[in-house]
């Protein structure tokens, strides 16, 4: 795939005009004011990882609706008082998966929540009371011609539910809170940025679900190609579809984002294309900074980016 969107110098001034919902503000506070009429719930079990330099939890909370989010809390065995946390957040058709898989952070000393996707990876969280088949795809459009049933209102809701949690932990400092993902947990981050105030820092990796209308119109690739097949086949539909998606882009949430965030970008990306990035990036209302990476599609810096985040992070929680 070679470089296919604007060129690096303009996506830098890339800022398209917001046109969010008039009650963009009103529906997302009335969604969480909802969400927290739930009690957390949480309930964490001691889980033998067999991985001695760590200390993990298998976790449960109450999400959106009350219902139940599976999640992993790992600890650094080893740490003299409360740690700062990293809230996880997982890519398009995933779940939480293992617990050897999020040893990074713990690693650096840092406590994360590992929290899964309703309805994605092996199904330990349901979508939907009664439903717990897991999906691999359709979910773009799973409601998507209302914004009070979408896909995305749980998802998200979940998601600073997640943070809720975080900061209710003994062994998490409560005002070192970072929210970090990269593609679909990249705009789940962007998200929570932007809807909790207690958000301390933010890695958001080639964030999905940003600026969809251009997504669309630009790129073939999935899972954006969902809402373009949807669309084909209910012509009539469209100005519904994109009047719904208007209260989850990632455009209109980074708008309200004020805590530091980290972000990246492969110049190269045809799943989530750079302009909708920097789109998003542009508009982010905190103190910023992008690391780009010319020549990568949607790994983008892949395992390079850690050694990116790690000083940056560290700077922030100083």
């Amino acid at each position: 795939m070679a470089m296919f969107d604007l060129p690096l110098a303009a996506l830098h001034d890339y800022r398209p005009a917001l046109d969010e919902p008039a009650d963009f503000d009103a529906f997302w506070a009335r969604t969480l004011t909802e969400a927290r009429e739930h009690d957390l719930a949480a309930s964490l079990t001691p889980y033998d990882a067999l991985l001695p330099g760590v200390q993990v939890f298998d976790v449960r909370f109450r999400g959106y609706g009350g219902q139940p989010v599976a999640a992993w809390l790992i600890l650094p065995t080893v740490r003299s008082g409360p740690v700062p946390c990293v809230v996880q957040f997982i890519g398009y058709g995933g779940g939480r998966g293992r617990p050897h898989e999020w040893l990074l952070w713990p690693a650096a000393g840092y406590a994360v929540l590992v929290m899964d996707s309703r309805g994605q990876g092996d199904g330990d969280t349901p979508d939907l009371a009664g439903d717990t088949t897991p999906h691999h795809s359709g979910l773009m459009t799973r409601g998507v011609l209302d914004p009070e049933l979408y896909y995305y209102r749980r998802l998200f809701t979940d998601a600073v539910r997640a943070v809720d949690l975080a900061a209710t932990l003994d062994d998490v400092d409560a005002d070192r809170i970072v929210v970090a993902g990269a593609s679909q947990g990249g705009g789940i981050a962007q998200a929570v940025a932007g809807l909790h105030r207690r958000v301390r820092a933010a890695l958001i990796d080639v964030p999905f679900l940003t600026w969809f209308r251009r997504a669309t119109e630009i790129t073939d690739s999935y899972p954006y190609q969902e809402i373009s097949v949807f669309l084909a086949t209910n012509r009539d539909r469209i100005a519904d579809v994109f009047a719904t998606l208007g209260y989850f882009d990632g455009v209109h949430l980074a708008a309200r984002g004020t805590a530091p965030a980290l972000y990246s970008v492969g110049l190269m990306d045809d799943v989530c294309p750079p302009s909708t990035v920097f789109a998003a990036y542009n508009h982010y209302a905190g103190p910023k900074t992008i690391q780009v990476w010319p020549y990568n599609r949607h790994e983008g810096g892949g395992s390079q980016q850690a050694p990116v985040q790690l000083p940056w992070l560290r700077d922030q929680l100083t």
